[in-house]
């Protein structure tokens, strides 16, 4: 017993030396439990309390999260026994998620369906608040533990909400194989990393233990440990080939659901790989001489495969979210060139470029969101000649496309060229061949996007078709929404600046 006392009494001093870097998080878990209580004292009648509860509590929490910064430095700060590392990309990948997150709480009670389900929208606040804690912990897990742990969590509320509207055989349907293939995936990172752990004896994927043993370890097993916990990762992040189940599970959730399914998790998968592959691919780390899993290589060719089928599989659709999803694919392949260059540059060009992506994805099914509840429409084909019947909604619709094309002065043409110039600074020192690749499939791929991004314009305004008015016009408050975000990706597209300061 009395050689138990020092070892507790220094994990206890860890835990309690822990908790002021942890405090976004402390704030997350006391809001999940008080927008819960909300939820049970007033019963179906608390939807409205349960959002402003929630998105009150976000806003403290990003206020949370900015403080880090003055606390941590360019410091990188390892909390509860390394267990997870706060460094300044973990902050900004974390205000991305807030700033999100908090659009998205505003957003769910404009949906009509979710408004006439008859569960009503407490539990789903109470979902996303505590898949916004799994979230943040993705952003900052360093052992392979907390990964999967962090992981599970997003996961778990992920599927929760696909299948939220249990009335809609599409959704119940879209939640099942969420499930289906979570669970694949869920099991193939574990044996990955029991792989590496029998390797090393070590979780820690910073620690001098692990480097020793996957060191002495065979190279050919070892990289098929590391592929197999970045398949897991993957799932999140849907890149090819673990894609199959974006179209039908975004097709088939309500589309505030959709909207957060697209960005939220695929954004912190991001900084989750940025965790995974620095040991690996730092110019002073453990694993310098080390001839296994090429991590640029792997990159580059998934990032450069991911592009050319999210992109050409998109201009073949004609359901506005099915098109979005394989858009969003090919975004994935897009942000990870800017990973692949393993530098600060890379890192900034990355988090600029997801910010604005979840701002216009947000936005674009917001959009499609408003015209479903106005006319009862969901194919890119019915939306011919509603842009003189919904004239902002349309020109907003137009803003937001450019955006997610990448045509000037928008943010997303800023964005990418952040991601062009990091990738090719970084092709001028080495000459890789695949960063070459990289460069050639984004600048065709984003010619490709134009086709397919086009199609709403053009059917809005070019196209004529014999109009009914409606005698009600829903949804309003996403025009307003949506309009906001429009001018948000004009203003950021021509003054990137400040972001990108703080990115």
């Amino acid at each position: 017993m009395k050689d138990l006392l020092p070892h507790i009494t220094a994990q206890l001093n860890d835990v309690l030396g822990s908790l002021p870097y942890f405090m976004p998080e402390v704030y997350l878990t006391v809001l999940f439990i008080v927008v819960l209580v909300t939820d049970l004292l007033f019963g179906k009648n608390s939807a409205k309390l349960c959002r402003i509860v929630a998105s009150v509590g976000m806003l403290l929490v990003i206020f949370k999260v900015l403080q880090q910064v003055a606390i941590t430095g360019a410091d990188a700060v390892p909390i509860f026994s390394n267990m997870l590392i706060l460094h300044r990309t973990a902050i900004a990948f974390k205000f991305i998620i807030d700033v999100l997150a908090f659009i998205l709480l505003l957003y769910f009670a404009w949906d009509r369906k979710l408004q006439e389900h008859k569960k009503g929208l407490s539990d789903l606040y109470s979902i996303v608040v505590g898949s916004v804690l799994g979230l943040h912990l993705m952003t900052m897990a360093t052992n392979l533990l907390s990964v999967y742990l962090a992981i599970e969590m997003v996961s778990i509320s992920s599927y929760l909400l696909a299948s939220y509207r249990t009335e809609n055989a599409k959704s119940t349907e879209a939640g099942l194989k969420y499930v289906l293939f979570g669970a694949a995936a869920s099991a193939v990172m574990l044996y990955g990393i029991s792989l590496i752990y029998a390797y090393s004896g070590s979780l820690d994927l910073f620690s001098q233990q692990m480097a020793t043993g996957l060191l002495h370890a065979n190279n050919l097993s070892v990289s098929f440990a590391l592929a197999l916990v970045f398949i897991g990762i993957g799932f999140k992040l849907s890149f090819v080939p673990v894609h199959f189940y974006v179209p039908d599970v975004y097709e088939g959730a309500a589309t505030p659901v959709t909207a957060y399914l697209s960005t939220l998790p695929k954004i912190a998968a991001f900084a989750l790989v940025v965790n995974f592959v620095a040991p690996f691919v730092a110019q002073q780390g453990f694993y310098n001489n080390w001839k296994g899993f090429d991590f640029r290589l792997v990159l580059s060719a998934i990032g450069i495969l991911t592009m050319i089928l999210g992109n050409f599989a998109a201009v073949l659709q004609n359901s506005v979210k099915r098109m979005l999803a394989y858009s969003g694919i090919a975004h994935t392949g897009f942000a990870l060139m800017a990973l692949v260059t393993f530098n600060t540059q890379g890192l900034s060009a990355l988090t600029y470029y997801l910010l604005m992506y979840g701002l216009a994805n947000i936005a674009a099914l917001a959009l499609a969101n408003y015209f479903e509840n106005n006319e009862g429409i969901t194919n890119m084909s019915d939306y011919k000649g509603l842009g003189f019947k919904y004239p902002l909604a349309s020109v907003c619709f137009v803003i937001v496309l450019i955006s997610l094309t990448g045509i000037p002065i928008s943010a997303g043409f800023t964005g990418k060229l952040f991601v062009f110039s990091a990738v090719y600074s970084v092709y001028q020192q080495t000459h890789d061949v695949w960063l070459m690749g990289l460069l050639i499939t984004g600048a065709v791929t984003t010619v490709v996007g134009l086709f397919y991004y086009i199609k709403i314009p053009l059917n809005l305004f070019l196209k004529r078709a014999e109009i009914v008015p409606n005698e009600i016009s829903y949804s309003t408050n996403l025009v307003v929404f949506s309009s906001v975000i429009a001018l948000l990706l004009i203003i950021f597209g021509i003054f990137p600046d400040f972001l990108m300061k703080f990115l």
